[in-house]
């Protein structure tokens, strides 16, 4: 499935997506993951930082969805696909980077927040995250506009 270009567009400006996969009691799991690349083909990639719930659910469950809004804009897409996990070996040294690329573009921009909003707190919970230990490769079989727009 194509993805339009204004769903890559609100995807790639997003810092993070929800990421919805299910338990094994069927029940929904819910957790927060950066995109690090996308294949306007259909293909969204995400690094998962820890093996815990997300990974466990995905290896026996592979249905997965990503939830973006954006409040201001009254604008958000909810898409709804099939998951693989790819090992860290299998991570090409250029998903490494980027995901690299967008920690160091995160931290940059809660500087310059803190800076204009002129806080005494600059915390950056980004420079103490582990190296990713796995990707996650989603093929997008729906997109769902959730503005009810067309």
């Amino acid at each position: 499935m194509q993805i339009p270009k204004k769903v890559v567009d609100f995807l790639e400006s997003q810092g993070f997506v929800i990421v919805s996969t299910l338990d094994k009691d069927g029940s929904i799991h819910n957790s927060c993951k950066g995109i690090v690349g996308i294949d306007k083909k259909g293909v969204i990639y995400l690094l998962d930082l820890y093996q815990a719930h997300t990974y466990k659910n995905l290896k026996s469950r592979h249905y997965i969805s990503i939830t973006a809004v954006d409040e201001d804009r009254f604008d958000g897409y909810c898409l709804k696909g099939k998951a693989e996990l790819l090992k860290e070996d299998f991570i090409e040294p250029g998903i490494i980077k980027l995901w690299d690329t967008n920690i160091t573009r995160r931290i940059t921009q809660r500087i310059i927040k803190n800076l204009k909003e002129e806080k005494s707190s600059f915390g950056h919970p980004e420079a103490n995250f582990p190296r990713p230990k796995y990707l996650i490769k989603m093929k997008v079989k729906r997109i769902v506009d959730l503005t009810g727009k067309k």
